[in-house]
């Protein structure tokens, strides 16, 4: 028995520590703060300190811990995986997966969609109708693999009033990449008319001037 022990208390609170502290120092996490992931962790090499240390006294001994251990660490992999950033699922897929066409191009080819009630092709090809067509004037800069979330940051900043629009229209798409909803008629027309008011809009600058 004090074999062992020595051996799980050796990775419990050692090993175990070090290699959660090294996944978690991965620049993906890099928040300043402690994260709700460093705070359980923090709390969960504590509790196996403790179950460790008391394990000669615990009830039920090494059977009983044995299986809290297990469901501990299964706890442990689904907070890894599943609450912390992912920079893939932040940002969002990119708008153009291949060579853009022109912005009159993917504007046909959104209202051949949508007429067909074919909204989540109607939602894609809208997008990348918006983000050609700001490309072509100046408001953004043109670059590959633009997302929709930075598609929506880039000409906030120079467009503030059709902010919320743009934050609208980038959740739209995302949610329609990812499967996370269906898109509908509403979500359709929700970037055509987004569309038409980026069109009429003016920079915040052209606007002073």
């Amino acid at each position: 028995m004090r074999t062992h022990l020595a051996a799980v208390g050796e990775v419990s609170r050692e090993e175990g520590r070090r290699r959660a502290v090294e996944e978690l120092s991965d620049p993906l996490y890099g928040e300043q703060e402690p994260s709700l992931i460093d705070r359980f962790l923090d709390w969960l090499g504590d509790l196996i300190a403790g179950f460790t240390e008391g394990a000669p006294e615990f009830v039920g001994g090494w059977a009983v811990l044995g299986p809290v251990l297990a469901v501990v660490a299964a706890l442990v992999v689904w907070l890894v995986f599943w609450l912390r950033p992912s920079r893939g699922r932040a940002a969002g897929p990119p708008v153009h997966e291949s060579a853009p066409m022109t912005a009159t191009d993917h504007r046909a080819a959104a209202d051949r969609h949508e007429a067909a009630g074919e909204f989540a092709a109607a939602v894609t090809e809208r997008l990348r109708a918006i983000s050609v067509d700001l490309e072509d004037r100046a408001v953004i800069t043109p670059r590959a693999g633009r997302t929709a979330t930075e598609l929506a940051s880039e000409a906030s900043a120079v467009l503030p009033g059709e902010a919320g629009g743009l934050r609208e229209g980038a959740r739209i798409f995302n949610d329609v990449a990812y499967g996370d909803r269906p898109a509908t008629a509403d979500s359709a027309r929700v970037l055509r008319e987004l569309d038409a008011r980026l069109r009429a809009a003016r920079p915040a600058e052209e606007v002073r001037e």
